[in-house]
């Protein structure tokens, strides 16, 4: 069953683009994660979902209803946490917490408690004297406090420090495994790769790539490092060349007793060939030649 579905989903901001024929299906029961640099339109498909702002052109469904036409009965059951994190002024964390549980028409109290005390939430405080982290915990009990089935979620980590990141993550598996569906939107790749079962990649408004994490992440290239040279005869398959005090190192694609028979003729003093990182295979998906 598909929890969301966006069809050719368009959204300018004047002659400034946003997004552009964007198509996407998220399954019920999905950690989905949906990776970006900053400004490649993550933030303004997540309102589009929400009913925030209307497209240009094309269209979308949450729960099998049209984002647009069935908004606040979307809404009821989504938990939202945006990457921009704003409050009134002069509220406490207990009176943010309750307005956002009356806008649910839902008694949340209990639960709202218990996420309190998981994040070491003071509810007394004002929330305009609030760390950034602190901030972001607000937005965790409102987002979760309602218990609902589909969770959108705009950079939710950035300000948590790391045990409270684990504690994050933990909940959202926890909720997962209780039938929730997850839509999380990050460009720190180490969380896409950890928590998430599939992902999407954006890069200047459009997906580019749309997969299981682990089709995503799946290469023949390899990281090569020689040692105690700082030059190499091109020969195909090679890419992202860096040189350093030590030697040069490079991704290789191509034929493995290839690159081999070429080293063979080298003078080196040492040499690793290696995986390489989550960052390399997914940044390959960003330069202008890695779009599939």
């Amino acid at each position: 069953m598909d929890i969301i579905k966006v069809e050719g989903l368009t959204k300018y901001y004047g002659k400034s683009r946003g997004i552009e024929d964007l198509n996407l299906e998220v399954k019920k029961g999905d950690i989905f994660g949906f990776i970006g640099p900053n400004g490649s339109g993550k933030s303004t498909t997540i309102r589009l979902l929400l009913g925030l702002i209307s497209p240009s052109k094309g269209r979308g469904e949450i729960f099998n209803k049209d984002i647009k036409k069935h908004r606040y009965e979307n809404l009821k059951n989504i938990g939202y946490m945006p990457s921009e994190i704003m409050f009134y002024k002069g509220m406490k964390v207990k009176d943010v917490i309750s307005l956002s549980a009356k806008l649910y028409n839902k008694n949340t109290e209990k639960e709202a408690k218990k996420l309190c005390e998981r994040f070491n939430l003071d509810c007394n405080r004002k929330v305009d004297e609030l760390s950034l982290g602190n901030r972001k915990k607000v937005s965790i009990v409102c987002a979760f406090q309602h218990k609902p089935s589909l969770y959108i979620l705009d950079e939710p980590t950035s300000g948590l420090d790391p045990l409270m990141q684990k504690e994050f993550f933990q909940l959202i598996k926890e909720r997962n495994l209780g039938g929730a569906t997850i839509f999380l939107s990050s460009h720190v790749l180490s969380e896409i790769q950890l928590y998430c079962n599939k992902a999407g990649i954006i890069r200047e408004g459009k997906l580019i790539a749309c997969d299981t994490v682990a089709n995503l992440s799946s290469t023949q290239a390899k990281r090569v490092n020689l040692f105690g040279i700082r030059d190499i005869e091109y020969i195909e398959g090679i890419t992202d060349i860096h040189r350093n005090n030590t030697g040069i190192n490079f991704l290789y694609s191509g034929n493995i007793n290839n690159l081999i028979e070429h080293l063979n003729t080298l003078d080196l003093e040492d040499l690793t060939i290696t995986e390489p990182s989550l960052d390399e295979i997914f940044l390959h998906y960003y330069d202008e030649g890695g779009e599939k």
